[in-house]
């Protein structure tokens, strides 16, 4: 479901809680950022910093790729609004 009616804090509420990114620092020294709401969208990266810039990235792509292959992006359903 999208973001609540309330106030701009809940909504972006919403979206931090839609979007939120999740990091670990491997055993090797690599951090890996995720977006556990998007299945598959992890990255990796040098530093911390890295690892995010590329997880969001990867997701805007998969997001995108979802609207141009026409299925439905819950994720953005109140992102948009479509002026008759």
């Amino acid at each position: 479901s999208g973001p609540p009616d309330g106030s701009r804090a809940d909504r972006e509420a919403f979206f931090q809680r839609l979007m939120k990114v999740e990091t670990e620092r491997e055993t090797d020294g690599r951090w890996i950022a995720e977006i556990p709401a998007i299945p598959g969208v992890m990255a990796y990266g040098e530093s911390r910093e890295e690892a995010i810039a590329r997880v969001e990235a990867l997701a805007l792509r998969v997001l995108a790729d979802r609207i141009e292959h026409g299925e439905s992006v819950e994720e953005l359903e109140e992102v948009f609004t479509v002026v008759a």
